[in-house]
């Protein structure tokens, strides 16, 4: 990280103004504490400051562009090069080859990601390519996010293949499960980003894939449009994440917090994670090169030897995997709404969708919200997604969540009155225009 602050400090014009502005000769900075006292960046002070080719080494833009999906409000635009997709092409490879023994096993990879300027979909794809160049017997195919076309390619190719892999958002790829058949054929697996998820949604939906075995058929990765793949999923921290899931007290005691993260491993040789007032900073190379970047997310980090301690203390071993560090991350804190004092997350509310009776009528999405009644009272308000040519019933549903706030939110269950914890919920059809739209990067709450 020394070499490569040290790099963007010669090269980069808008590091370069940043450096001047806080007094800082770059040859001053030598220990791993004087790159901690470094400034940290962040979209608003770096990014949208200085005009794009400022961000890029010697003023030169990359060979490539990609575009956020704009869940924060405003898309942005961030430079890429074949360079920054060899650099993340190693985490796929941890995944399909390190997991899914894509090396051996002729492999099919759909690419579920929405094609386009945005990141997913055209990375994802150079990605996948660069581990085929490097001799794995890996076949890819990008339909996008074009259900239909997924469902017609499958069938037509699956068949000369020992496994099927599916990559792509979480809510997506279970959509597509669910309107589909015979996956028992294809040895289903999947990579997963862009969501947090519970583990009652990786088995239930490993269940309808006909998968064996959800600890090491499925794997998400930590991604951002700012940098790329930072973490991956191993059937170490999948395991892990496990048995978090069936112990809230442990997962409280570990993360300090009510809300079950996404758990990844990463190499701080190619990201290096900070946690700083509980936000993770990352230092990394990209098209912009970014040294101590707030991607404004909640999170932490655990060192091995942290996780190691951890487990054996709750007399917990985890899967096998690599000796590398853990990063969890909850997401943005804007994703939340506040009810009776209690931040009342999305993934509270996934657990009570995903339960038996519940997760056959539903497709998981939903849109969380606080509502003001006649009366100017406050109400938990969640409408949800039927799945096609279904039918539920409500109040089993807000029962269903009403149990899992209860269980899984400590402040749910002790700031919000007795009488007012059960939420209002709302069935939608299936690709309903004003909460569901299809084609659009769906938001789980809304203010």
């Amino acid at each position: 990280m020394l070499e490569l602050f040290r790099e963007t400090a010669r090269n980069v014009p808008a590091y370069q103004a940043i450096l001047a502005e806080h007094g800082i000769d770059p040859a001053q900075i030598r220990t791993e504490a004087d790159f901690r006292k470094l400034p940290v960046l962040t979209k608003d002070n770096y990014h949208r400051r200085f005009p794009l080719p400022d961000l890029c080494r010697d003023g030169r833009i990359g060979d490539m562009i990609a575009v956020s999906s704009g869940s924060s409000g405003q898309p942005t635009i961030w430079p890429r090069s074949k360079r920054d997709e060899l650099a993340i092409t190693r985490r796929f490879e941890q995944v399909l080859v390190g997991t899914f023994n894509a090396d051996k096993v002729s492999t099919l990879a759909v690419v579920c990601f929405p094609l386009g300027t945005w990141v997913g979909g055209l990375f994802t794809l150079a990605c996948l390519r660069h581990l085929s160049d490097q001799g794995h017997p890996i076949t890819s195919v990008a339909p996008g996010n074009n259900k239909a076309e997924i469902l017609r390619v499958i069938p037509e190719l699956g068949r000369h293949f020992e496994q099927v892999v599916l990559l792509g958002y979480p809510p997506f790829v279970k959509d597509v499960i669910d309107s589909g058949s015979g996956w028992d054929a294809y040895d289903i697996k999947l990579v997963l980003a862009g969501e947090v998820f519970s583990e009652e949604w990786r088995t239930l939906v490993g269940q309808r894939a006909g998968m064996r075995d959800p600890v090491t058929g499925s794997a998400s990765l930590y991604g951002t449009a700012d940098a790329g793949v930072l973490g991956n999923e191993t059937p170490r921290s999948v395991s892990i994440r496990r048995f978090l899931a069936s112990d809230p007290v442990a997962a409280q005691e570990l993360f300090g917090g009510s809300r079950l993260p996404t758990l990844v491993q990463y190499d701080p040789e190619s990201r290096f994670f900070e946690e700083v007032d509980g936000r993770l900073v990352f230092s990394g190379d990209n098209g912009i090169p970014l040294i101590r970047y707030d991607i404004a997310d909640e999170g932490g980090i655990v060192t091995r030897e942290q996780m190691n301690e951890f487990c054996e203390k709750h007399g917990f071993t985890p899967e096998p995997g690599p000796d590398l560090p853990f990063v969890y991350v909850f997401g943005r804190s804007l994703f939340t709404v506040s009810f009776f004092g209690a931040n009342v997350y999305p993934e509270n509310v996934t657990v009570g969708l995903e339960q038996p009776g519940i997760s056959d009528f539903v497709t998981g999405k939903f849109v969380l919200e606080t509502v003001e009644d006649a009366d100017r009272n406050t109400r938990l308000h969640i409408t949800v997604e039927l799945a096609p040519g279904k039918s539920g019933d409500p109040g089993s549903t807000a029962e269903s969540i009403k149990t899992q706030l209860i269980r899984l939110n400590s402040e749910f269950a002790h700031y919000v009155p007795e009488e007012r914890q059960l939420p209002y919920v709302e069935l939608r059809p299936h690709g309903d225009p004003e909460y569901f739209p299809a084609g659009v990067k769906h938001r789980y709450t809304r203010s």
